[in-house]
Order: structure tokens, then sequence, then C-alpha cells
């Protein structure tokens, strides 16, 4: 029955994926294009400026991909790819919460798996470090702030998890509702905690020696401090992350949707529930 469940939720991500792609494709792909048409008219800029104050010119590294290839097959293989792992995630969650989340039919228990998978893996990380496009970020601190990131994603499924066994747990004594409210208090309590103790990305190191405050690329300007060349569009940046939003949401919301029915034919229309099959050993059903 587990793996069942896996491979329907494996279905769902991908197609899951195959929908974002498409959703990016279309909106958020000439974002990126103008983000690296930016990116790429800032260097030629710092390279002019460089160039006449004598200082050496790196030549430009090769493109081992066009923009075609990484706009569509590049893209395209990434976003249902993660789709498939999204939704094999998800289907785990879903496996384990079968059976103790009450009284909940099949499909509701995935669209609140799915809904939560959102809420977990992106949309909470992305309050403190959203969706940057190409230009916004110094190479020296990619590391850095994967890092960061990856801890924000851990530390928000963690308290998502916790938030839910904490809500079962005062459900008898407060009350679903009261439970439910008492339980989302804590999660964005120690959610808060963990986000003001991470840094800002502008206060890396790097950033700091640059005299930013943030890692939003500022205008650039010559020796006698004329802006030779702007800073990246505030429109730009907010479209993109809108954009980006979109997507997850348009990934997360097919994967609950498309697996919602699969479950439900698949466990029957009653209550999920766990079922005892020998008297040693138990299985989802």
């Amino acid at each position: 029955m587990e793996k069942q469940i896996i491979g329907r939720g494996i279905l769902a991500g991908a197609l899951g994926g195959v929908l974002a792609f498409g959703f990016a494709r279309i909106f958020a792909e000439p974002q990126i294009q103008q983000a690296i048409d930016y990116e790429s008219g800032r260097d030629a800029a710092q390279q002019a400026l460089d160039k006449a104050a004598g200082l050496p010119v790196e030549p430009e590294g090769m493109e081992v991909f066009s923009r075609a290839v990484q706009a569509n097959i590049g893209i395209g293989a990434g976003i249902i790819f993660f789709g498939a792992a999204m939704g094999a995630l998800f289907a785990v969650a879903y496996a384990l919460y079968l059976g103790r989340a009450g009284q909940i039919r099949p499909r509701t228990l995935a669209l609140l798996v799915a809904g939560g998978g959102f809420m977990g893996m992106y949309l909470v990380p992305f309050v403190k470090y959203p969706a940057n496009p190409p230009a916004i970020g110094h190479e020296d601190t990619i590391q850095q702030r994967s890092s960061f990131y990856l801890l924000m994603v851990a530390a928000s499924v963690l308290f998502l998890i916790l938030a839910v066994w904490l809500g079962k747990r005062l459900q008898p004594r407060f009350g679903t509702w009261n439970a439910t409210l008492i339980a989302g208090g804590v999660f964005i309590v120690a959610t808060a905690i963990v986000m003001l103790a991470l840094p800002q990305f502008g206060e890396l190191a790097t950033n700091r020696q640059l005299h930013q405050a943030t890692e939003t690329p500022a205008p650039l300007t010559d020796a006698s401090g004329k802006i030779v060349f702007p800073d990246f569009p505030a429109d730009l940046l907010f479209t993109f992350r809108l954009y980006s939003v979109g997507a997850q949401l348009i990934l997360w919301a097919t994967i609950g949707l498309v697996f919602a029915p699969l479950a439900e034919r698949l466990l029957g229309g009653a209550p999920a529930r766990r079922t005892t099959s020998t008297p040693r050993a138990s299985v989802i059903g």
C-alpha cells in the first residue's frame, strides 16, 4: 500500500511540475531574461570602468548551454524532477498521517498535507529569504545563502510538524478550534524567533565590505561618483518573486488536487484509517 501511495504522489508531483513549468515559461522566464540582460549590461559597464582605470579585465567565460536550452530543456527538466521529488515527500508525509489525523476523508487529508507542504517547504522560508533572479546576490555568498535557506526550510517543516502534534495533544482539553489557534500561535512565534536569529543576506560579510545593506545591486558609479549604470529595477524584482510564488502554488495545488481522487479511489471513501493485517504487524490501508 505504501508503494502505491508514493507512486501516486510522484505522478501528481510530476504533473504539477509540468504545469508549473508552463506557467514559469510564460510568465517568469521573460523576467529572468531581463535580469540576465541587466547583469550583462552592468558587467560591460564595470569592464569599461576597469579598462579606463588601467585595471586588468577578465575575459568572459564560454557559455556551456545556450539561453534557449536553459529556458526550455534545462528549466523544464529541473522543475519536473523537482515536482516529482516533492510529490514523493508529500506521499511519505501523507502515509505517515494516514490513520493519525482523526475522521478525515482521504481526499481531505491530501489537500491538508499539500497545503502544509506549500507553506512549510516554500512560503514560510520565502518570507525570510525570497526568491531572486539572476544578478541578485554575490558569487562569494552562494554557499552561505544556500545554507541559511536550507536551515530556514528545515526549521519551518519541523515547527509545522510540531504544531500539528501539539494541536492533536491539546484537542481533548481545549477543543479543535482553540487547539488549532494555540498550535498556530506557537508555530508563528517559533518561526519568528528563527527568522530574527538568522541574518539577512545583506548582512553577510561581502555586502558589508561593499557598504551595502542588501544584495540587490546598487547603482554603478565612476570615480567621480556619477552613475554610469542604474540599480536593479524594483518592479522586475517584485514581478519575478510574485511569479515564483505562483509557480510553487500551482505545483502544490496540483499535487493535492490530483492525488486527492487517486487516494480516495485507492483507500475507499471512508475516513482514512490504519488497518491491522496480523496481530504483530499493521499496514496502511
